[in-house]
C-alpha cells in the first residue's frame, strides 16, 4: 500500500450515505478483537446504520476507503454518554487517526448532551491515554450508569464471566469517567456545530 498522509484522511460526522461501510466496520472490529484476545460488545449492521442516521457516529475516510470509526450511545435518560467502538483499519494505523476520531466524537457528545457524564470501558492502553488527555478519570464500575441496557451489551464479550463473578464490580476493562461539572465548556469546531444544526430533530 502507498504511504498515506494524515491530511488525506477525512474525519467527519457520519450520515446515512455512509451505511455502505458498516459491514467493513463490523469486520474490522471483530478482527481487532481476535488479534488482541479481548472481548468486545457485538453490534449489528442495523445498529450502526441507525447511529449514522442519527448523527451519533464519526467515520474516517481516505479517498473513499474506510479508515476508522466510532459511535455514541446514551444511557440513563441521557444522563450518561459513551463514545464506543473506536476502531482504525490496519492500513491507517500509526497516523493519528484514532485521536482525531476520538476528539470529534467527544466534541459531538459534549455539544449534544452538555450536562451528561461521558464514560468509557476499555482494555486498550491507547484509548486510556486519549481519555486521560480529554479529562477522563479512572473510576469504579459503581460510578457508571446503572442502566441495564448498557450492561446487557457486555453479554457478547468473551470476558463476561468475570463481570458476573465479581457482581459487576470490575472486569478486564478499565472504567473512566468525564464529569462536565468539573471542566470548563469545550470549544467545538464550527464544522461540527453546523452538521449538528442541520440534523432534523436534534435538540
Amino acid at each position: 500500500m502507498e504511504q498515506t498522509d494524515n491530511k488525506e484522511i477525512e474525519v467527519i460526522v457520519a450520515s446515512p450515505e455512509h451505511e455502505v461501510y458498516v459491514d467493513t466496520i463490523l469486520q474490522t472490529i471483530a478482527d481487532a478483537a481476535k488479534v488482541r484476545g479481548t472481548g468486545i460488545a457485538k453490534r449489528t449492521h442495523e445498529y450502526l446504520a441507525t447511529k449514522m442516521k442519527e448523527a451519533k457516529a464519526v467515520i474516517a475516510l481516505s479517498n473513499g476507503r474506510f479508515a476508522g470509526f466510532s459511535y455514541i450511545e446514551t444511557w440513563g435518560n441521557k444522563t450518561y454518554v459513551t463514545t464506543s467502538g473506536l476502531i482504525v483499519h490496519p492500513d491507517f494505523r500509526g497516523l493519528g487517526v484514532a485521536k482525531r476520531i476520538k476528539d470529534l466524537t467527544f466534541s459531538l457528545a459534549r455539544v449534544r448532551w452538555p450536562h451528561a457524564k461521558i464514560f468509557s470501558l476499555t482494555s486498550g492502553a491507547a484509548v486510556m491515554a486519549m481519555n486521560t488527555h480529554l479529562g477522563y478519570q479512572p473510576v469504579t464500575f459503581a460510578d457508571l450508569t446503572d442502566d441495564e441496557s448498557f450492561w446487557r451489551g457486555c453479554e457478547g464479550c468473551v470476558n463476561v464471566d468475570v463481570l458476573h463473578r465479581t457482581g459487576r464490580k470490575y472486569c478486564i476493562c478499565t472504567a473512566m469517567l468525564y464529569d462536565p461539572e468539573e471542566h470548563l465548556p469545550v470549544k467545538i469546531p464550527e464544522a461540527v456545530l453546523e452538521r449538528i444544526k442541520a440534523m432534523d430533530g436534534v435538540k
